[in-house]
């Protein structure tokens, strides 16, 4: 990455540079984050995108939301961090990385009530690079247990973008392609488009030329076309949040690959590290769907290509049932089956 996706500056008293990655691929250009507004506003339009970046955004986000409490007492320091902490958890969803970082400096903060404000304030930035620190690990680990799965493939699918740009480190499932391309450099790489935003054509094609790694760009409609060739001899995605029996939401999409690959025998991959793992809800039923502006599909990128007043359905996420996956990636190891068991053995 010749930027990073993002990155802190200075102490607790600095600021988050971010880069927007609605202008990508055509113009890279670095947002100063100073206020606790514009990481929210990121974040809620995808100029950060990706659960894992989510959660670090939003745990550099708590961290600028409190400087204006610094130097104020504890009671009023403690006040601003809830305030903040609700605020970011209403930016978006689905993604539950950005609950689980808020939710890990809550309780950090509710340890360590005896702290100064200025104290606690320092230590909530130790424990938002710690969280950035710890998905760059993540990433590392995940493309090394799920690259064995790719290997003797000579293509691959992917959907969305699930790499640098939306991690902190490699990525989840594009971590793993990097790290099988690598062992295989005649690996072919097939990136979805991804409507109605275009993550696939905009980002991932982005970070695969990046890396030299032999990728082609499909439109979403061709991926059923392209297994029934034989292009591809698996799909790995990532996701957005998965629940206990392992029902994984990822970008729209998702849903229809995983039958796709089932109707062609086609081993179908999750990757995604161990905080985007959600033990408290059932199943896939209980994941709230991001529902977004309908202009994304009627005048996408500025320009309108359907009828005015034209009714929309825009959900960001479907969610891909567990009797649909292959197995599950993660940080820990490969989960297979999915199910429930596996997945609470895997986990803790």
């Amino acid at each position: 990455m010749p930027i990073p996706t993002q990155s802190w500056r200075g102490d607790a008293t600095g600021h988050l540079d971010l880069l927007d990655q609605t202008l990508l691929p055509t113009e890279t250009r670095v947002l100063e984050l100073t206020t606790v507004e514009g990481v929210w506003e990121a974040i809620k339009a995808l100029r950060v995108r990706g659960a894992p970046a989510i959660g670090v955004a939003a745990a550099y986000g708590v961290v600028i939301g409190c400087q204006t409490e610094r130097g104020g007492s504890a009671e009023r320091f403690r006040a601003r961090l809830s305030e903040v902490l609700d605020y970011l958890a209403t930016s978006r969803p689905t993604a539950v990385n950005l609950f689980w970082a808020l939710d890990r400096l809550r309780a950090m903060a509710n340890g360590l009530q005896d702290l100064a404000p200025t104290a606690l304030h320092d230590r909530l930035l130790e424990e938002a690079r710690a969280i950035e620190s710890e998905d760059r690990a993540m990433c590392a680990a995940m493309a090394e247990h799920g690259a064995p799965l790719l290997a003797g493939c000579e293509g691959v699918l992917t959907h969305c973008n699930t790499g640098a740009l939306a991690t902190a480190g490699d990525g989840t499932a594009l971590a793993v392609i990097f790290a099988a391309a690598k062992a295989n450099p005649l690996l072919k790489v097939y990136a979805d488009e991804t409507r109605p935003l275009l993550q696939g054509a905009r980002l991932t094609m982005w970070e695969l030329l990046q890396r030299g790694v032999d990728a082609t760009l499909i439109c979403d409609s061709m991926a059923a076309w392209v297994m029934k060739e034989r292009r591809v001899q698996a799909v790995i995605v990532g996701a957005d949040r998965i629940a206990a029996n392992g029902d994984a939401a990822n970008k729209i999409g998702t849903y229809g690959l995983s039958v796709l690959c089932k109707a062609h025998s086609i081993p179908f991959y999750v990757a995604a590290p161990s905080s985007t793992f959600d033990l408290t809800l059932a199943d896939g039923e209980q994941i709230p769907i991001e529902q977004r502006r309908s202009e994304e599909i009627t005048q996408g990128f500025g320009k309108q290509t359907a009828p005015d007043n034209c009714p929309v359905y825009n959900p960001a996420f479907d969610v891909a049932p567990a009797t649909n996956i292959t197995a599950l990636i993660t940080e820990r190891g490969v989960i297979q089956p999915v199910n429930e068991a596996s997945i609470r053995r895997a986990l803790g």
